[in-house]
């Protein structure tokens, strides 16, 4: 996977922009937990979007813990880990977490 790091705040205005004309995917990750490297690796596995279909970030929650806690008060999705959130047109349209983590209803989401 090409993930791109979010590692500040300001990231997330350009996110909500990017969502206007690509959909845009959040990973929240704890490096610290098994249970979080398992569904990543799941996650990356089962991934069959180009690049040019969706954005995809990744947030280290054990970095970057604020960043985390901006999404979840800014998109109003309660923060859980591992968690994954799909932004299109400045909108939430998919977000997930642990085993119920779906590129297929990523795929729905998106249209």
């Amino acid at each position: 996977m090409n993930w791109k790091l979010l590692e500040n705040s300001t990231q997330l205005d350009t996110l909500l922009v990017s969502s206007e004309s690509n959909p845009v995917l959040l990973f929240k990750h704890s490096t610290r937990c098994g249970i979080s490297r398992f569904v990543l690796k799941n996650f990356e596995r089962s991934f069959d979007f180009s690049e040019n279909e969706i954005e995809t970030y990744f947030l280290d929650l054990i970095k970057f813990r604020a960043i985390s806690n901006e999404i979840a008060e800014r998109f109003n999705v309660h923060h859980q880990s591992p968690q994954v959130i799909v932004l299109k047109n400045r909108e939430v349209v998919y977000h997930d977490s642990h085993n119920g983590i779906s590129v297929k209803g990523i795929k729905k989401a998106i249209g």
